[in-house]
């Protein structure tokens, strides 16, 4: 039953027409049929993406074949940037990657068995105990340092390390997909290429897709190189297509009609070296949660954007070039597009921006993600108010001072750009201090409502990141107000720019202007609060050493002019939550009895009494300090909590810890500004992390127990240790598949566009 189940969403994630012609009945095994199930159920969640162990990606057969490397792609201390290693992308076919320094898993090696096969057996003959912790002695998570064996190098390996064959540290493959897999292995491993392709309906909406950005003209050159630059992470999804079938964006030297032939620059912006045409291709392999960033096309949107880019009246003279100058300002690259077609086009789908920079490559450990709170919420600033859409003469002022680093990767100028940026971004914030405060004090109308993306809710999970429509949670500490020149440079510094291949300086750089960008944010929202109230408020934001930072690197705020809002003067910040709850209903797209109860139904109304029931006594976890619930410095950063009732249905839930900190400004030195009694918990169902850090499965009838235990564990290990032993799944929990799969399987149901494989690297060893 278990078994038949993960098959099913295996097979959805899947191509569809592989899984068709791989139905057919065969005696020989068939990679696409029996082989890259058992990848995708045992292996994907941690061979995949850019953070694969040893860059060997299990997603595609192209993965399998291409094998592995010694050379990590997240290496933040390196000089000097490397060679990217994109799949299918910037090599092609096994001798392009030999070549590139990957070697074989799947080749024999004369009397010996290939790398895989002995990898798995050195993991199928050393099984570990059923549900209990994992040995000390292996490391998990993202401090492990995978060695990455040659394969004259395993027997070595595999005597200084016993237990550590593949699948690494959890419950391994049964018997059966262990001789699956040794069957193929041992007869040579061959695999079958089947790419996805479009369907009909699909096919002609990339026709017009792809004829709109490669019309002919300058106007229309420039408006499609913005388009592509904006939507080269997505995986587009068409009104009407096929479930599992997603797209993305390339340049390619072949026009529409031919197979593609991608230009592989670093970045979107980077020259292209000849003619190239904008391209429309299926995203290939397993879709993974982790970089399944969506996007939606269809007939609506093809007319919205023409009617944003198309029936203005402005020309373009001549068309920008691709240098380090236009890279580092798409304010002056793009100045001809007026710029509020530019900034509605991303409001229209400003969860799919944030979601790029929140969740995307750059956001990959503790140093990248510490730069904001472990929880707030994003706002926008309404076109018609935005100084910068709206007034000419500022925005011809402002553009110059909105250039960005990251150019320049000499490791030894990294201080000096800093502080020219530095220094060119705050007189920007003077500029803009100065031009709003000629401005009508701003209220409500301030802020964009145009549609369900205008109030995002932000969650830190230490190392990761992840971004929500809706308001979730208690009101914040923090909230951020995104203008456009803010949310521009933000996606472009973050996503366009970010090269995840390149060297200390860069990604250095990167991430001190992200600093400045947070910064930006918060100040933006102050100016909704009183003005006697900012200057309180932003102290809060930045204590002890913050204040030093305030000093050294920021523009002081608008502390004089008024707030056209009404707020309660004992705590403004707090009430203006509480009426942006209010006055958003209708486009909140998560209401929240469960953390903001009000009166005795802290559940929500449309689950059956057992789940309301379970969800009323969840409540009582959240929204407390961790002064009052000591249990919450022994749960990790995002647990998962499974809540099944009699007769197999369930729901699943997000319960994430909030760390507090005096503030987060500062690049290291996290733990010193760390204020664990501070530390809250948020309740939200759904699946709402890439990266499950531990999973409590727990009967609907025995919830109230399971609180009640958790309220009394306190700083007692033993305690929750035995909460662990009776709900929780163990990496070495024989049915740890069943249930972590079954995450995925959830948003499948909830939320099919967005379903993927999860990630295992980060799951806890408690």
């Amino acid at each position: 039953m278990v078994h038949r189940m993960l098959a099913g969403f295996v097979a959805l994630l899947l191509s569809s027409a592989a899984f068709g012609q791989g139905l057919q009945a065969s005696p020989a095994i068939s990679y696409t049929r029996d082989v890259q199930p058992i990848f995708t159920e045992k292996c994907v969640a941690c061979h995949a993406c850019n953070d694969a162990a040893c860059q060997l990606k299990l997603e595609a057969a192209e993965g399998a074949v291409r094998g592995a490397s010694k050379v990590p792609v997240y290496q933040g201390e390196r000089s000097k940037a490397v060679a990217p290693t994109r799949l299918f992308y910037d090599a092609h076919g096994e001798a392009e990657w030999r070549k590139k320094g990957f070697y074989s898993v799947l080749d024999n090696q004369g009397s010996q068995a290939a790398l895989m096969a002995r990898m798995l057996e050195l993991g199928h003959k050393t099984p570990l105990t059923p549900n209990a912790k994992v040995p000390d002695e292996i490391a998990l998570g993202l401090n492990r340092n995978n060695m990455c064996p040659l394969p004259h190098e395993f027997d070595a390996y595999a005597g200084a390390h016993p237990m550590e064959g593949m699948p690494l540290a959890v419950t391994g493959l049964t018997d059966q997909e262990y001789a699956t897999l040794r069957g193929w292995l041992a007869a040579g491993a061959p695999v079958e290429y089947q790419a996805i392709k479009p369907s009909a309906s699909e096919a002609r909406q990339i026709a017009e897709w792809e004829a709109l950005l490669n019309r002919p003209g300058a106007s229309e050159a420039l408006v499609g190189r913005w388009l592509y630059e904006h939507l080269f992470l997505a995986h587009i999804h068409f009104t009407g297509g096929e479930q599992g079938h997603f797209f993305q964006w390339v340049r390619s030297r072949t026009p529409s009609g031919q197979p593609a032939d991608i230009i592989a620059t670093r970045r979107p912006n980077d020259p292209p070296g000849t003619e190239f045409f904008y391209r429309l291709i299926p995203v290939q392999g397993v879709i993974v949660h982790k970089t399944h960033i969506t996007y939606p096309l269809g007939p609506q949107k093809l007319k919205r954007v023409k009617q944003l880019f198309y029936a203005g009246d402005w020309q373009v003279t001549t068309l920008p070039g691709y240098g380090p100058r236009h890279r580092a300002n798409p304010f002056e690259t793009f100045e001809a597009i007026p710029a509020v077609a530019r900034y509605q086009f991303m409001l229209d789908n400003a969860e799919y921006f944030v979601r790029t920079f929140i969740r995307g490559p750059v956001c990959r450990g503790q140093i990248a993600t510490d730069v904001i709170r472990d929880n707030f919420w994003a706002l926008f600033q309404e076109p018609a108010f935005d100084r910068y859409v709206t007034d000419a003469r500022y925005r011809g002022k402002a553009t110059p001072l909105l250039a960005m680093p990251g150019q320049n990767d000499d490791v030894g100028s990294v201080l000096a750009l800093w502080r020219a940026y530095r220094d060119k971004r705050n007189e920007y914030e003077k500029l803009r201090r100065e031009a709003y405060a000629d401005m009508p004090a701003p209220g409500w109308s301030t802020l964009w409502t145009g549609n369900d993306n205008a109030l995002l809710s932000i969650f830190r999970h230490f190392d990761s990141a992840t971004v929500t429509k809706g308001l979730v949670g208690d009101v914040p500490l923090t909230m951020w107000l995104f203008d456009y020149p803010l949310l521009e440079r933000t996606y472009y510094q973050l996503a366009v720019n970010f090269d995840v291949f390149g060297n200390l300086s860069h990604q250095l750089q990167t991430r001190l202007y992200f600093d400045l960008i947070r910064n930006g944010a918060e100040v933006n929202f102050l100016r909704l609060m009183p003005a006697e109230s900012r200057q309180g408020i932003l102290s809060d934001w930045y204590q002890d050493s913050g204040k030093i930072k305030m000093w050294l690197d920021y523009e002081n705020i608008d502390a004089d002019t008024p707030s056209g809002l009404a707020l309660s003067p004992h705590d403004p910040k707090h009430d203006f939550g509480l009426q942006l709850i209010a006055r958003t209903a209708s486009i909140n797209a998560s209401p929240d009895p469960i953390n903001r109860c009000q009166g005795a139904y802290c559940s929500r109304p449309q689950m059956t009494e057992e789940f309301r029931n379970a969800e009323q006594s969840l409540s009582r976890l959240v929204s407390r300090p961790a002064a009052g619930l000591k249990v919450i410095n022994q749960l990790p950063e995002a647990t998962l909590l499974r809540i099944e009732r009699q007769g197999g249905q369930r729901q699943v839930y997000t319960l994430m810890r909030n760390r507090a900190h005096s503030n987060v400004a500062f690049l290291l030195g996290e733990a010193y500004r760390y204020q664990p009694g501070l530390d809250t918990l948020t309740l939200q169902p759904g699946v709402m992390t890439s990266y499950p850090n531990f999973m409590f499965n727990v009967p609907a009838a025995e919830v109230p127990v399971f609180v009640d235990l958790m309220s009394q564990a306190k700083d007692d290990t033993a305690r929750f240790e035995r909460i662990v032993e009776r709900w929780g799944i163990r990496r070495t929990h024989p049915q740890f598949w069943r249930y972590f799969h079954d995450l995925s399987a959830f948003i499948l149901e909830t939320d099919p566009v967005e379903a993927g494989v999860l990630d295992m690297n980060r799951y806890e060893n408690l």
